[in-house]
């Protein structure tokens, strides 16, 4: 019988982070503690469960039966705790979070509160970048992305639907012209940051990528939304970024029967579907409800954009 339970933890650590040093960093542990731990599980076992190279550590065959039989032992005693507690919904500790600037800065900060509120002992780390992090790698427990991950080996759960539209202020389309087919707009300064270029856009003629060309070049989303505004040029924008101004006329959209991928959606990705811990679940499960089938900021586009494709 084993007879050290924080082996056992360390050890499903370690699968769940893809690295002795990332299981470390999240545990407060060394990296040589942790794989003297480890040795000493196999030396207890009699049989080897990783195989490890200089980045990361895979699981044996024996390694991979051992794991699913600790996860099951660890959710239960984790179970058993929380109902002892009386606190089984409640999430404690460190939440380490990454998530787009201009999502997270409109439709995360200021829907934590609650959340808050509701786990005291709950401490959330939100990290905002537009470039994809390594959550294994770079220590983070849940990752808000927007994105096609129909394709991804990652664990992902779908929050919500992402719609994605050509838009440019009524003065730009009244000064240059409103283009009326997908073709039209070479003739138009298309503004996107370098990740977004080209576009994949879908329409009536089936899809079509679009290499964007402008004379303003920039990494960052907020600097084109306030471009798109400032009449500069057409944009391809999503509907959580600039519902308020559709909703006012302050944009108006271009070609509407042409989107972006109806592939790309919001996502809550996380290394692991076993072992979850309550304050990633909690994290998540908030989310979810926060959005809904319909999210806030989509309440009412769907009639003003059928009337613009009519």
């Amino acid at each position: 019988m084993i007879g050290n339970l924080g082996d056992l933890e360390i050890f499903a650590r370690i699968v769940t982070a893809g690295s002795l040093s990332a299981a470390g960093r999240e545990m407060g542990l060394s990296p040589p503690v942790v794989s003297k731990r480890v040795q000493r599980l196999e030396e207890r076992l009699g049989a080897r469960l990783f195989q490890r190279t200089t980045r990361k550590v895979t699981l044996t065959e024996a390694g991979q039966g051992f794991y699913d039989r600790v996860v099951a032992i660890l959710a239960s005693i984790e179970e058993a705790e929380s109902q002892l507690a009386r606190k089984s919904s409640e999430a404690r500790g460190l939440l380490r979070v990454s998530a787009p600037t201009s999502f997270g800065r409109l439709h995360i900060a200021p829907h934590l509160r609650p959340l808050l509120d509701a786990n005291p002992g709950l401490t959330i780390d939100l990290e905002l970048s537009d470039s994809f992090v390594d959550i294994v790698g770079e220590g983070f427990d849940v990752a808000v992305r927007i994105a096609d991950l129909d394709d991804s080996s990652l664990v992902a759960r779908r929050l919500a639907s992402v719609h994605r539209v050509l838009c440019a202020t009524p003065d730009y389309l009244a000064r240059v012209g409103e283009p009326g087919h997908i073709s039209d707009l070479s003739g138009h300064v298309l503004l996107a940051t370098h990740g977004q270029d080209p576009w994949r856009l879908e329409g009536p003629d089936g899809p079509v990528t679009l290499r964007v060309h402008s004379q303003l070049r920039t990494n960052s989303n907020e600097v084109v939304r306030e471009a798109v505004l400032a009449s500069v040029g057409i944009a391809l924008r999503s509907t959580w970024d600039v519902g308020p101004e559709l909703r006012s006329g302050a944009l108006k959209v271009v070609l509407p029967r042409w989107r972006a991928s109806h592939r790309v959606g919001l996502f809550a990705v996380y290394p692991s579907r076993r072992f979850l811990p309550q304050k990633v679940r909690v994290f998540i499960d908030h989310l979810a409800a926060l959005y809904g089938q319909v999210p806030p900021w989509d309440e009412g586009l769907d009639q003003l954009l059928e009337q613009q494709a009519a």
